[in-house]
């Protein structure tokens, strides 16, 4: 059984970020959900980070493939 209990939250320009905290598991994780292209992402993090994370998101959100073929390439 998960018990998730929300640290804090924000929602500023179209962003919400949760900081939750899983009671079984001890474990951390930051949920963001960007309404402008109507993404929501949840990823573990540091407990250590919390705080920065829930400021920071994107620094420590996973990057996933999608994110790769849409970056720009790096110049050699």
């Amino acid at each position: 059984m998960n018990i998730l209990r929300e640290l804090a939250h924000r929602h500023q320009d179209g962003l919400e970020v949760t900081l939750l905290w899983d009671a079984e598991s001890n474990e951390v994780s930051i949920e963001l959900a960007d309404e402008r292209n109507e993404t929501t992402i949840v990823f573990a993090v540091d407990a250590k980070s919390a705080l920065d994370a829930f400021y920071h998101p994107y620094i420590y959100a996973p990057l996933t493939v999608a994110d790769l073929r849409e970056a720009p390439a790096l110049a050699v």
